[in-house]
């Protein structure tokens, strides 16, 4: 299963933002990585640099490598709607981001881990593929086994964020995709018209 297993505060300081999630290492130096740090001169960025920078920042935020975040792009790109916008929506509905959403696991990779590991349903049937599409009125749930893990506890017990097209059953350990966001919902600061703009080239 291929996946991103390098550094992240590196990537998090690259595009200065820390994009995987909170990182005390990123507070500390959160300017570009190198040699020479903050005091190294960089020219103005081209235009691709731009569109490509932006591209890298939404596949490593959503944890997509190259290949399969084209796919998603061709898919957005039929889909009706802004290309841009359905691409992140698609990206939202992958069943890992979904679990991270919802507060069973801490970040997109450990909810990754958590749904290859087979302790996730999707409308009470295992499912263990990551990028796995969810639809509106599809019930997450943790499996039966599963709900004591100490990991999946101590996930829901930090959790706080709350978002309008999901719901959570904290009983059951049951959420439901309610309805595919809006971008205006979407907390993530991506400029998808770049990466449309860079794809259409």
């Amino acid at each position: 299963m291929a996946r991103y297993t390098g550094p992240k505060t590196k990537i998090a300081r690259k595009f200065g933002e820390a994009i995987f999630g909170a990182d005390k290492s990123f507070e500390k130096r959160n300017y570009p990585p190198g040699q020479h740090g903050n005091n190294r001169r960089r020219g103005k960025k081209s235009e691709y640099a731009i569109q490509l920078m932006e591209k890298q920042k939404a596949k490593f935020t959503y944890g997509i490598l190259e290949k399969q975040f084209r796919i998603i792009f061709d898919r957005a790109s039929r889909n009706k709607g802004v290309t841009g916008e359905v691409l992140l929506q698609l990206c939202e509905s992958r069943l890992d981001n979904v679990v991270y959403r919802l507060g069973i696991a801490p970040s997109r990779s450990a909810a990754r881990q958590l749904v290859s590991h087979r302790h996730i349903t999707v409308n009470g049937t295992l499912v263990n593929i990551p990028s796995c599409h969810i639809k509106a009125g599809d019930v997450i749930g943790v499996r039966e086994k599963s709900k004591s893990l100490s990991a999946i506890t101590h996930s829901l017990e930090r959790n706080s964020a709350v978002y309008e097209w999901l719901t959570w059953n904290g009983a059951t350990l049951q959420g439901t995709f309610v309805s595919v966001p809006e971008r205006i919902q979407i907390p993530e600061n991506i400029k998808e018209q770049l990466i449309v703009e860079l794809y259409s080239k």
